[in-house]
């Protein structure tokens, strides 16, 4: 399926997609080199572009996506939704971070047709103290389907974060209290429980090089997994309705873990 993708300027060579099998083994000397070569063209990286290559778009602008649309394939293993680029445009690249539009078709060519703007973050060209530009307020958009509606996740907000960061997500939840008087009086309790966003770095996953020092890598190793994760919290407890205590744990920080 062509998913089409925005570039700014000509690639050195076509990238090939991975071989699906040993298909291409018998033009290797040894299984070493086409192991070398498949983990080279998996993870040959965007900035390979032809000398002297005209870009697309001029200085302090980016090559984006104008249009995508959303289509829904079903593989063995269930509903599956692929983003399709439909169409490339210059953009300017702010230096600061900002929520930029960014609209998305969902049901494509059908009756339930319609156009979201779910929003992304800018990706200004420096990091200050390690920060990047991450989102960081949500909210939601209701879409008609053939099963009546489906909600969509949208971006309000984006700052300055590290890579593994916390988010606000306010929970509410009855709480009984006591007046002084005695009197029993039912509240809605407010608790910004959080959840962590991003994405850990596992450092280089290069095991060898072409040269001591060389830039180009022979082999990749397969990193291993980190996540972001919850790292301290803070505990709220209170009377429920049914006269119970109840307690509810909320993340007060996020950070890499493996």
């Amino acid at each position: 399926m062509d998913i089409g993708k925005c570039r700014s300027s000509c690639l050195s060579q076509r990238i090939s997609s991975p071989d699906p099998g040993l298909l291409g083994l018998s033009r290797h000397s040894s299984m070493l080199d086409f192991l070398r070569s498949k983990k080279l063209q998996v993870r040959r990286p965007d900035s390979l572009l032809r000398p002297g290559a005209p870009h697309s778009c001029p200085a302090g602008s980016c090559c984006e996506p104008a249009r995508v649309h959303v289509e829904r394939l079903l593989l063995f293993e269930g509903v599956r939704e692929v983003e399709v680029v439909d169409g490339c445009h210059c953009s300017t690249c702010p230096e600061e971070c900002l929520r930029l539009p960014a609209l998305k078709t969902f049901f494509p060519d059908s009756p339930w047709e319609v156009t979201v703007d779910v929003g992304k973050c800018s990706d200004p060209s420096y990091s200050a103290g390690g920060l990047f530009c991450m989102p960081t307020r949500f909210n939601t958009a209701l879409v008609k389907n053939p099963q009546g509606g489906e909600v969509i996740q949208t971006l309000e907000n984006c700052e300055m974060k590290e890579k593994c960061y916390r988010v606000s997500q306010v929970e509410y939840y009855y709480e009984i209290v006591h007046s002084s008087a005695g009197h029993r009086e039912e509240r809605l309790k407010e608790i910004d429980v959080g959840r962590c966003l991003g994405s850990c770095s596992s450092g280089d996953p290069c095991l060898l090089r072409e040269s001591q020092g060389g830039e180009k890598c022979l082999v990749w190793a397969e990193a291993a997994p980190s996540r972001c994760a919850p790292h301290r919290y803070d505990v709220h407890t209170f009377r429920s309705r049914r006269d119970r205590v109840r307690t509810v744990i909320a993340i007060q920080q996020c950070k890499c873990r493996e």
